[in-house]
């Protein structure tokens, strides 16, 4: 995996063999960033990345000079790894915190512009999350959530949903506040 853009564009990151992640393939990620980079300046940004992984999203918004990320996962080898690499890559912005993702969603009291969401795709409570993050009010007034997620996931019926997209095997959903 590689950094896009920003104060470290280029930077390649290497995961360790023994985590249980997949990550966003780059191709997917640099189509996601495109989208962004058109809507949103990224400086002062307030980003959430739950089920954070690698920290391969987290790493591309705190390149691109985001304010404040939030890395969430339950997994200690994927905070931890998170954590060195935030340190090797100087990102003073980047916060890592290890809770399970539904917890953090119902207790923190921030809100985000972004936030992105990319559960394991055999996750079952996936559905959960746009209802989640609406009813505890973590987006901002113009803020977006995106979600990572398998094939067989349709959101075109949730309330919030605006725009689908796909890479390869790939797809992202989107999701805003309407008035």
């Amino acid at each position: 995996m590689r950094i896009i853009r920003g104060s470290n564009k280029g930077r390649k990151i290497i995961a360790p063999n023994n985590l249980a992640v997949r990550p966003t393939t780059d191709m997917a990620k640099e189509s996601l960033f495109n989208i962004l980079d058109n809507n949103y300046y990224f400086e002062g940004l307030e980003i959430l990345d739950l089920f954070a992984g690698t920290g391969n999203i987290s790493y591309e918004f705190a390149s691109r000079g985001c304010q404040n990320i939030i890395a969430v996962d339950n997994n200690y080898k994927c905070t931890s790894f998170i954590k060195e690499t935030a340190e090797k890559l100087k990102f003073k912005n980047l916060n890592v915190v290890k809770i399970n993702v539904f917890d953090f969603l119902k207790y923190t009291n921030n809100s985000f512009n972004i936030i992105f969401a990319d559960p394991p795709y055999n996750l079952n409570r996936v559905k959960e999350i746009p209802e989640l993050i609406f009813d505890n009010q973590l987006l901002i007034k113009d803020g977006w959530l995106i979600i990572e997620h398998s094939k067989e996931i349709n959101f075109s019926e949730h309330p919030h949903f605006f725009q689908h997209r796909i890479y390869g095997k790939v797809n992202f959903s989107f999701f805003r506040i309407t008035e």
